[in-house]
């Protein structure tokens, strides 16, 4: 009976273990394709199973009880894949996805992938697919949607607590320097920019949200080059050229790059200070030019394949301004309560400063199996700059003889840091596991040598010198969990950190030791419906350690009535950031909160004691704020698209006034960008775009900031089979991007006008050399340590 029973089975088990099919999707390119839809339908035409495509575009295709079968591959800017299947059959299925073209008016587009993408735990702006990609990193990042550039500064969502990475790497530079930096990156090299509003675990906790600047890999065979350059006018003129090199055989891939910056940079500035106690205002007059010939930013990239489970990859970057420099000659009048000029002095900056910056950073990525990877890298980062400057004063004061005052300052920062990280990652069709450890340890040392005439003679003045070291340990692990079933998407993790800080100041001595952990918990939920709409909510809470500058309590003078100074006991910012998203169609909106505990930040006060102006940066008591973000990509035509990016946010930062009340600074501040582009021929080798950006009045702790907008305009041609390409920028067309930034309450009552020099037009060149064409990828046979697998 059993021998029956046995037989007669036979047949069903064989076509049970017979149920399980592999598949492979990639596009014409051989590119194997991640994450894209699988969906199997039976007879009927009733769906059976819907999986997606791991990140090397394989699928398996198990416990289906159907013979007969429809299988449906979609994937946006591709056409639809649809095959009758037989599970009888064993043979691995290979789908080959072609991008979607449409023929219009007799020219043939090629329809590419969203510029938007929205995944669980960010937004991914693809570069490469766009017309900017002809700009630098820095103007592709003023393009990028929730991404705001005001006075210099990058906000997202109206916080400019921003840590930017460059393939998740740390970028150890602020300001100008990063600014530059980022200037004198191609927009050739950029893949997409990352925003994450609420980054995972796997991110350190530092600063509201992280940009991530993704950088191509090389994936043409053989050798290649790219020669540019680019000349600007501004007020003066500027120019970039470089030169990029890559080479890729077998398991070899080496990177090189070089570009050297050159001009004049000029910025227009006004002081306006009233002094209600002795009824004057002062009006200082500052149109600042500086000079720097020699701006070299550097690169260099190797990666190997140890085997066919290992990577190794070596990278260098650097960023050397041997010498920039200037004379200022700032006057400044002195009006009495008639509005008559009673008093005045002259200010001649005599000034030079120097910077280098050094990062170098080694990876090894190892497969463990088919589900478990494992990856470690280590990172140094080193960063030297001095700056000096002569500065002399006529003074000419009512009732007083006619004096000339000086005085020399000599300032000194060095830091290092260095970093390592392991990271685990494991994968299956519906769970995503990530744990890693991070330590990293950050040495600073500042030192800051005045010199003045006092006596009549230049001398050093050890009591308003300083030398402050600051040491600072951090040690981090954490864990995050990923789980994708059906239509819901869900992520969460938790980060912990330990930080253990020292600083020491000279003159006056002062020793501030803090030890803390602190615990920073994420959580991700998505849901796509049928027709692909996407819900989104997340939640982050974050910190924001105050840069190694800010801490330095020396006092860096401009003037005889104005200084900076930091404060070592600044506190690091906790905050907590709240987002609801919806996509659809690319239209991407973002319903979002922040708190934030003690936002560290610069604001000015007036002290009429000393008639000085003087910057700082401190701890407000608290901000917050409330907004929502639209990004919508509009095709109207194959050859004609739109970009509206906008962003209404209500911001209120609480802080102390120098009478000890507590003010409360609000406001409603819109941010708006909109963009249009035009494909003028068949090949895609001529691009024009054009758009304005608006800022609406804004605030910054004590500070109220103006409305501000500018328009500009993008062309952009390739000749000689797209090895060469010409563009033509102008930026700030209207030259209305000046700011008013005023400071009112209490006796406080000054303000001051700004114009970062954006107006101008800039031409440059690029000649494409080498191979630049993808070569069929050849058939590789499984390793053994593939078989290992």
């Amino acid at each position: 009976m059993y021998k029956i029973l046995f037989f007669l089975c036979f047949p069903v088990l064989i076509l049970a273990q017979k149920q399980k099919l592999k598949g492979t999707v990639m596009n014409t390119e051989n590119e194997k394709l991640s994450s894209v839809k699988i969906e199997l339908y039976n007879s009927q035409n009733t769906l059976i199973k819907e999986l997606k495509t791991d990140e090397n575009g394989n699928f398996i295709l198990e416990g289906i009880a159907e013979q007969d079968v429809k299988l449906v591959v979609k994937n946006l800017g591709y056409s639809l894949f649809e095959k009758k299947l037989d599970l009888k059959e064993l043979d691995p299925l290979n789908v080959i996805l072609k991008k979607e073209t449409q023929e219009i008016e007799g020219v043939v587009m090629t329809k590419r992938k969203p510029l938007v993408k929205r995944k669980v735990d960010r937004l991914e702006f693809n570069v490469e697919n766009s017309n900017i990609s002809s700009l630098n990193a820095w103007e592709i990042l003023k393009n990028t949607p929730s991404v705001t550039v005001n006075n210099d500064v990058l906000g997202v969502k109206g916080s400019t607590a921003i840590l930017v990475t460059i393939n998740d790497k740390k970028i150890m530079l602020t300001g100008d320097e990063l600014k530059n930096l980022l200037e004198n990156t191609q927009g050739d090299d950029v893949k997409s920019v990352e925003v994450i509003t609420n980054p995972p675990a796997k991110y350190e906790a530092s600063g509201s949200a992280v940009l991530n600047i993704v950088l191509k890999k090389n994936k043409i065979e053989g050798y290649r080059g790219i020669l540019s350059s680019k000349y600007v006018q501004t007020q003066y003129a500027k120019g970039v050229f470089g030169l990029s090199q890559y080479y890729k055989k077998d398991k070899l891939s080496v990177m090189g790059s070089y570009y050297r910056g050159l001009g004049t940079y000029y910025r227009e500035g006004t002081d306006y200070v009233n002094y209600p106690e002795s009824q004057t205002r002062w009006v200082s007059t500052m149109n600042r030019k500086d000079k720097n010939y020699n701006q070299n930013t550097l690169n260099f990239n190797v990666e190997y394949e140890l085997d066919s489970l290992t990577n190794a990859s070596l990278n260098y970057s650097g960023y050397f301004s041997p010498k920039s420099f200037g004379t200022y000659n700032v006057p400044t009048l002195i009006y009495n309560n008639q509005d008559i000029v009673e008093s005045n002095y002259t200010t001649i900056n005599d000034h030079r400063s120097r910077s280098i910056n050094n990062s170098v950073s080694f990876q090894i990525d190892r497969k463990l199996n088919k589900k478990s990877s494992l990856s470690w890298i280590s990172y140094f980062t080193g960063n030297n700059a001095d700056k000096y400057q002569n500065v002399i004063t006529n003074l000419n004061f009512a009732g007083q003889p006619p004096k000339e005052d000086n005085f020399l300052t000599k300032n000194k920062a060095d830091v290092q840091l260095y970093s390592t990280q392991f990271d685990y990652q494991w994968k299956s069709d519906k769970l995503e596991l990530e744990s890693g450890a991070k330590y990293s340890f950050v040495k600073t040392s500042s030192a800051l040598d005045f010199s003045d005439n006092e006596n009549g003679i230049l001398q050093y003045r050890p009591e308003k010198s300083s030398i402050f070291d600051y040491k600072e340990h951090n040690f981090a692990l954490y864990s995050s969990l990923a789980y994708n079933i059906g239509k819901w998407n869900f992520k969460g993790g938790l980060r912990t950190e330990m930080t253990d800080l020292e600083g020491v100041v000279s003159e006056p001595y002062e020793l501030n030791k803090t030890n803390y952990w602190k615990f920073f918990p994420t959580f991700y939920a998505q849901y796509t419906t049928e027709n692909k709409q996407e819900f989104g909510f997340s939640y982050g809470k974050r910190i924001s350690r105050p840069s190694y500058s800010w801490l330095n309590p020396a006092k860096s003078y401009y003037n005889l009535f104005s200084y900076y100074q930091g404060d070592p006991k600044l506190k690091a910012t906790i905050t907590h950031n709240l987002n609801l998203t919806y996509s659809w169609k690319e239209w991407n909106v973002d319903l979002y909160y922040r708190k934030e505990i003690y936002p560290s930040m610069e604001i000015s006060y007036q002290e009429p004691n000393t008639n000085s102006l003087i910057y700082y940066f401190t701890n407000i008591e608290k901000g917050e704020a409330f907004g929502l973000s639209l990004y919508k990509n509009f095709q109207v035509k194959p050859w004609w698209n739109i970009i509206m990016s906008e962003n209404l946010e209500h911001n209120e930062n609480y802080f102390k006034g120098t009478d000890g009340m507590l003010y409360k600074n609000k406001v409603w501040n819109w941010v708006s960008n909109i963009s249009t582009s035009f494909t003028l021929d068949k090949n895609s080798d001529w691009k024009m775009e054009m758009g304005h950006r608006y800022y609406s009045p804004g605030i910054q702790g004590t500070f109220r900031i103006s409305a501000a907008w500018s328009a500009y305009f993008v062309m952009n041609r390739k000749f000689l089979n797209k090895k060469l390409e010409a563009s033509l920028i102008f930026t700030d067309i209207f030259r209305t991007t000046g700011q008013k930034v005023s400071t009112k309450y209490a006796n406080q009552d000054n303000y001051f006008l700004d114009y970062t020099d954006a107006q101008g037009i800039s031409f440059s060149l690029k000649f494409n050399f080498g191979n630049q064409s993808v070569k069929n990828a050849k058939t590789i046979k499984k390793t053994a340590e593939q078989d290992r697998l």
